[in-house]
């Protein structure tokens, strides 16, 4: 279409606007023909109207527009149907049911539901009349705000705000190809840019959470597997049925306390000698240092020296504490503080398994405050056969609650061992005795045929050495002390001056005043102490100690004024006594096993070695991974033969050793040459061949020579077959008759073993 030409007057420009309706274009002037009557309003309205009414405008024009273009090819489509059609009614149009939850139309949302029947004619009209209604509400809008003009409008801008930056006409509506529009979309790409880094990284987060838990469940894995592999490939890796119910691996742990190794010999033991017949075991196990009760069933619990896990006795001082342990003492004596290392009980908690744990020493000490679970709490009165009934308790227990480790302890040897000697009658009825609650144990096993399933481990923890009135010294004889703040231990002693400053003098003293007696030893703890006895490397072990040989103690005054006591020919009790040197074979202690966790030999033997041992032994007897300890010793043993081979037990060597009489403190008529029994050979004892009794006064075991290797014995020393040892032999048997029909009368146990209970031990054994 040509255009107009344009006139260079300014009332031309304005009435020449391309704005101007009338010179908009031609289709715009045949579409608004109808509108011709307005066109003189339309101008003045235009030139009343800023920036942002004119883009309104033309945008309602354009929408006209668009819809009347619909309008017409919907309607030119429907007519085509209805020429291509068969003649047939057009169907009435079905509405959209989606319709009703979108947008609807803006020419519905105008004109209202249109009736099938109107036609395109119809439409236009009302959407002209449509059209004129919002033309003309509009121009009353746009007459109202257009009082003041453009300029009117920018000052209205700048005081709501200012003038937009960038715009050179102080425009401040939003133009769709303004710079705040472009700015406005930038931001927005900003803002999901900045959504997008946001969303990364939090995934980032959730895959390196992901990544690092799946990374620690994967090294957790390696590290059950390493263990897995390091546990012994034995019979007891996998659950057992005993026809009954299924056994994990399942161990009974039971300590004769005081059961010296040689006990074995003396014929009084069937079960336990059937029993190495069956297993497999060692000549004897060596105790550690001190061979003292609660020191070495801490140590066979955790496989610790005494050293390390700071039971050192079973009475000590702690410098750094400042308090003192005492064993019999269990408000004492219970507190974890004392307590250092793992027990087998912890271990096995800590690993899943369940624990019964039947008075074992230290087991109430609430150790790394780790529980058993289940505890029997210290009873000295408990008598033999109800233990076999908890035994046997345990292992009835249904398969959840079954504990896989069932450890017991048996005071009856050792607490009869100190009261009547290990050479008398009275122990000789309790190792019997003591021997038949195995057999209960045996059989209770057999007879859940559980024989081939249940590990068990008979151990002790120490032996027993014979005292005697002519084996004791003196300590004011050797030590003031009024100089000394602390004494630890028995029958060795430890002493913890007052004045550190004074400890090498009272040293050298005590060297001097034992030179010429070779039955005590004295060593400083951090300078001679022997290696072996891993005795140095804890605070809690006294600077100082006098180590007496195997039969021999210390008294004080307090306890006993010794050579009155010699002159009276008193009897000095305890009649047993340990805590010696461990490598003594008086102090030798047993250890037999036997189960699927030792596939050896029946009959076969193994190594002697120490008691550090057994804690090894028994973690990998029910497949737990063991604490760090001072054992070596891992399932499976390495045999060296059968017990029935013929090697023969070396014998031990006899040294007899002269003292003065000053050496032994005894009384001044003292002349004889004494032996020392640390030295002398212990001999098996034959069974005898009556019943067992009081034994006929030249038989007491006073007066006979015993393990210990008594050469001597009496009030006067006289070498036996001599009148005085007549009269010694004969004043023993009358004060051991006395004191056992004393004993009778209390209650205690008959030495004949007559009396069908169960002897019972001193409820605070000497340990």
């Amino acid at each position: 279409m040509p255009l107009q030409p344009l006139n260079t007057s300014a009332a031309s420009v304005r009435d020449s606007s391309l704005l101007s309706p009338s010179e908009y274009d031609n289709d715009a002037s045949s579409i608004r023909s109808d509108q011709d009557t307005d066109s003189e309003d339309d101008e003045r309205q235009l030139r009343a109207r800023n920036s942002r009414e004119l883009r309104a405008h033309d945008r309602l024009v354009l929408m006209e527009e668009d819809e009347m273009d619909q309008l017409v090819i919907e309607s030119r489509r429907r007519r085509e149907r209805e020429r291509r059609g068969s003649g047939l009614p057009l169907p009435i149009p079905i509405p959209n049911p989606l319709s009703l939850f979108g947008r609807r139309n803006s020419d519905l949302s105008l004109s209202g539901k249109l009736a099938p029947d109107s036609s395109t004619e119809d439409l236009v009209l009302e959407k002209r009349s449509l059209r004129k209604a919002r033309r003309k509400a509009k121009k009353e809008r746009l007459l109202a705000e257009a009082e003041h003009g453009e300029d009117g409008e920018l000052m209205y801008e700048m005081e709501e705000g200012g003038m937009k930056e960038g715009s050179s006409t102080g425009e401040s509506s939003d133009r769709d190809d303004s710079d705040e529009a472009d700015r406005k979309g930038l931001l927005h790409l900003a803002d999901v840019k900045s959504k997008r880094t946001r969303n990364c990284r939090r995934w980032l987060l959730v895959h390196a959470i992901i990544a690092v838990a799946f990374t620690i469940l994967v090294l957790l894995a390696w590290k059950l597997s390493i263990e897995r592999r390091a546990r012994p490939h034995t019979d007891a890796s996998r659950l057992i049925s005993n026809g009954t119910a299924m056994f994990a691996p399942t161990t009974i742990l039971i300590s004769l306390d005081g059961f010296r190794a040689d006990f074995l010999n003396r014929g009084l033991t069937p079960k336990l000698n059937s029993f190495i017949k069956e297993g497999v075991s060692p000549l004897y196990m060596l105790p550690s240092f001190p061979s003292v009760t609660f020191p070495n069933h801490f140590t066979l619990a955790s496989g610790l020296y005494p050293e390390a896990h700071g039971v050192v006795g079973n009475t000590f001082w702690d410098p750094e504490l400042q308090e003192e342990f005492y064993y019999t003492d269990p408000a004492r004596s219970l507190d974890p503080k004392w307590w250092n290392g793992e027990p087998f009980w912890v271990t096995a908690q800590k690993q899943g398994l369940k624990t019964a744990i039947h008075m074992w020493p230290g087991s109430e000490a609430h150790v790394l405050h780790v529980e058993p679970t289940y505890m029997d709490k210290y009873n000295g009165k408990e008598k033999l056969s109800r233990k076999v009934e908890r035994v046997m308790e345990f292992l009835d227990m249904p398969d959840d609650l079954r504990p896989q480790i069932i450890a017991a302890y048996v005071p009856n040897v050792d607490s009869d061992g100190h009261k009547y000697g290990p050479n008398s009658t009275e122990i000789r009825a309790t190792i019997q005795k003591v021997d038949g609650l195995l057999d209960s144990i045996f059989k209770g096993l057999e007879g859940r045929n559980l024989t081939n399933i249940v590990n068990v481990i008979v151990v002790s923890d120490h032996g027993m050495a014979t005292t005697d009135i002519s084996r004791l010294v003196q300590i004011e004889d050797l030590v003031d002390l009024e100089k000394i703040a602390h004494t630890d231990g028995w029958p060795l002693v430890g002493l913890r001056p007052k004045n550190p400053d004074e400890l090498q003098s009272i040293y050298n003293d005590l060297v001097a005043k034992t030179k010429s007696n070779p039955n005590l030893e004295v060593y400083l703890r951090d300078v001679n102490m022997p290696e072996r006895y891993h005795f140095s490397n804890n605070k809690r072990i006294a600077p100082l100690w006098i180590v007496p040989k195997a039969g021999w103690a210390l008294v004080t005054m307090k306890e006993m004024h010794l050579k009155e006591a010699q002159a009276k020919g008193e009897v000095y009790h305890p009649r047993g006594l340990h805590g010696y040197d461990h490598d003594h074979p008086l102090m030798r202690a047993i250890f037999i096993a036997r189960g699927p966790a030792f596939p050896h030999k029946p009959n076969s033997r193994v190594d002697v070695f120490q008691n550090t041992e057994v804690y090894n032994v028994l973690c990998d007897s029910v497949g737990i991974a063991p604490a760090p300890n001072n054992g070596t010793i891992r399932l499976p043993f390495k045999t060296i033969g059968l017990h029935s081979d013929p090697i023969e037990n070396p014998a031990d060597p006899v040294k007899p050793v002269t003292t003065s009489t000053s050496a032994v403190a005894s009384s001044p008529s003292t002349k004889s040459i004494l032996v020392d029994p640390a030295t002398t050979v212990p001999g098996p004892t034959t069974a005898p061949s009556k019943s067992l009794g009081v034994d006929p006064p030249q038989a007491h075991p006073t007066d006979q020579p015993d393990s210990e290797g008594d050469q001597s014995d009496g009030k006067d020393g006289e070498k036996k077959g001599g009148v005085g040892s007549a009269v010694s032999g004969f004043w023993d048997w009358f004060t051991g008759k006395v004191s056992h029909w004393w004993d009778k009368v209390k209650g205690a146990p008959s030495p004949s073993g007559e009396k069908e209970s169960d002897p019972e031990p001193d409820p605070q054994p000497f340990g």
